[in-house]
Protein backbone atom coordinates (compact mmCIF):
# COMPACT_ATOMS: atom_id res chain seq x y z
CA UNK A 1 0.00 0.00 0.00
CA UNK A 2 1.16 3.29 -0.81
CA UNK A 3 2.06 5.84 1.85
CA UNK A 4 -0.22 8.37 0.65
CA UNK A 5 -3.11 5.96 1.14
CA UNK A 6 -1.13 4.80 4.68
CA UNK A 7 -1.54 8.25 5.74
CA UNK A 8 -4.98 8.96 4.70
CA UNK A 9 -6.40 5.65 6.56
CA UNK A 10 -4.43 6.28 9.76
CA UNK A 11 -5.63 9.79 10.21
CA UNK A 12 -9.74 8.78 8.91
CA UNK A 13 -9.70 6.47 11.97
CA UNK A 14 -8.03 8.56 14.23
CA UNK A 15 -10.48 11.52 13.61
CA UNK A 16 -13.74 9.57 12.90
CA UNK A 17 -13.51 9.51 9.25
CA UNK A 18 -12.29 13.02 8.96
CA UNK A 19 -8.98 13.85 7.00
CA UNK A 20 -7.22 16.76 5.31
CA UNK A 21 -4.99 17.47 2.66
CA UNK A 22 -6.21 15.98 -0.41
CA UNK A 23 -9.40 14.83 0.61
CA UNK A 24 -10.32 17.67 2.93
CA UNK A 25 -13.95 17.93 3.18
CA UNK A 26 -14.70 14.82 0.77
CA UNK A 27 -17.30 12.36 1.45
CA UNK A 28 -14.11 9.91 2.02
CA UNK A 29 -14.94 5.90 3.13
CA UNK A 30 -12.58 3.42 3.50
CA UNK A 31 -13.04 0.04 1.22
CA UNK A 32 -11.70 -3.41 2.66
CA UNK A 33 -11.49 -5.49 -0.33
CA UNK A 34 -10.00 -9.22 -0.15
CA UNK A 35 -7.42 -9.48 -2.70
CA UNK A 36 -7.82 -11.77 -5.68
CA UNK A 37 -4.85 -13.83 -5.80
CA UNK A 38 -3.38 -13.46 -1.94
CA UNK A 39 -6.49 -13.59 -0.23
CA UNK A 40 -5.28 -10.55 2.30
CA UNK A 41 -7.59 -7.88 3.63
CA UNK A 42 -6.44 -4.45 2.11
CA UNK A 43 -7.62 -1.20 2.73
CA UNK A 44 -8.37 1.73 0.42
CA UNK A 45 -9.68 5.00 0.71
CA UNK A 46 -12.26 6.12 -1.68
CA UNK A 47 -14.72 9.20 -2.42
CA UNK A 48 -18.40 8.11 -2.36
CA UNK A 49 -21.52 9.57 -3.04
CA UNK A 50 -24.88 8.39 -1.99
CA UNK A 51 -27.80 7.19 -4.04
CA UNK A 52 -31.30 5.65 -2.91
CA UNK A 53 -29.68 3.83 -0.12
CA UNK A 54 -26.12 2.58 -1.38
CA UNK A 55 -23.05 3.94 -1.86
CA UNK A 56 -21.22 4.61 -4.92
CA UNK A 57 -17.90 4.53 -5.62
CA UNK A 58 -15.79 5.25 -9.14
CA UNK A 59 -12.72 2.97 -10.08
CA UNK A 60 -11.22 6.02 -11.22
CA UNK A 61 -7.27 5.67 -10.27
CA UNK A 62 -6.81 9.19 -11.15
CA UNK A 63 -7.46 8.50 -14.74
CA UNK A 64 -5.16 6.15 -15.25
CA UNK A 65 -5.39 2.94 -17.95
CA UNK A 66 -5.62 0.36 -15.54
CA UNK A 67 -8.45 -0.14 -12.84
CA UNK A 68 -7.12 0.05 -8.97
CA UNK A 69 -6.07 -2.92 -7.96
CA UNK A 70 -9.21 -2.90 -5.32
CA UNK A 71 -11.73 -2.98 -8.87
CA UNK A 72 -9.90 -6.83 -9.44
CA UNK A 73 -10.11 -7.22 -5.74
CA UNK A 74 -13.99 -6.93 -5.73
CA UNK A 75 -14.81 -8.46 -9.24
CA UNK A 76 -13.38 -11.56 -7.54
CA UNK A 77 -14.87 -11.56 -3.73
CA UNK A 78 -18.06 -8.70 -3.79
CA UNK A 79 -18.31 -8.75 -0.30
CA UNK A 80 -16.12 -6.03 1.61
CA UNK A 81 -16.27 -3.85 4.53
CA UNK A 82 -17.04 -0.60 4.50
CA UNK A 83 -16.24 2.29 6.99
CA UNK A 84 -17.37 6.00 7.06
CA UNK A 85 -17.23 8.44 9.60
CA UNK A 86 -16.86 5.40 12.83
CA UNK A 87 -19.16 3.17 11.57
CA UNK A 88 -18.50 -0.37 9.85
CA UNK A 89 -20.38 -2.56 8.12
CA UNK A 90 -20.20 -5.25 4.98
CA UNK A 91 -21.21 -4.77 2.14
CA UNK A 92 -21.91 -6.72 -1.47
CA UNK A 93 -19.84 -4.81 -4.18
CA UNK A 94 -21.58 -4.29 -8.03
CA UNK A 95 -21.25 -3.40 -10.90
CA UNK A 96 -23.58 -0.99 -12.65
CA UNK A 97 -24.35 -1.03 -16.79
CA UNK A 98 -23.45 1.16 -18.83
CA UNK A 99 -26.71 3.33 -18.48
CA UNK A 100 -26.48 3.50 -14.67
CA UNK A 101 -22.60 3.90 -14.93
CA UNK A 102 -23.39 7.41 -16.68
CA UNK A 103 -25.51 8.96 -15.04
CA UNK A 104 -23.73 7.50 -11.72
CA UNK A 105 -20.33 9.23 -12.98
CA UNK A 106 -21.94 12.61 -14.07
CA UNK A 107 -23.52 13.09 -10.44
CA UNK A 108 -19.78 12.35 -9.12
CA UNK A 109 -18.74 14.68 -11.56
CA UNK A 110 -21.07 17.43 -9.75
CA UNK A 111 -19.67 16.85 -6.82
CA UNK A 112 -16.15 16.11 -7.77
CA UNK A 113 -15.27 18.04 -11.40
CA UNK A 114 -12.25 16.66 -11.03
CA UNK A 115 -13.63 13.14 -12.52
CA UNK A 116 -14.24 14.77 -15.31
CA UNK A 117 -10.83 15.47 -16.04
CA UNK A 118 -10.12 11.30 -15.70
CA UNK A 119 -12.25 10.60 -18.34
CA UNK A 120 -10.29 12.55 -20.40
CA UNK A 121 -7.30 11.11 -19.06
CA UNK A 122 -8.00 7.08 -20.21
CA UNK A 123 -9.64 5.73 -23.46
CA UNK A 124 -11.04 2.81 -20.79
CA UNK A 125 -14.56 3.17 -19.37
CA UNK A 126 -14.26 3.93 -16.07
CA UNK A 127 -16.11 1.44 -13.76
CA UNK A 128 -18.81 2.48 -11.27
CA UNK A 129 -19.98 0.40 -8.02
CA UNK A 130 -22.24 0.21 -5.81
CA UNK A 131 -22.07 -0.99 -2.05
CA UNK A 132 -25.28 -2.70 -0.58
CA UNK A 133 -25.37 -3.02 2.78
CA UNK A 134 -25.18 -6.65 4.03
CA UNK A 135 -27.65 -7.06 6.91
Amino acid sequence: MSDFNQQVIEEFRANGGKVGGYFEGADLLLLTTTGARSGRQVTSPVMYLEDGGRLVVIASKAGADDNPAWFHNLRANPEVKVEIGTEEFQAEASVVDRQERDRLYARMVEKAPGFADYETKTTRVIPVITLNRLS
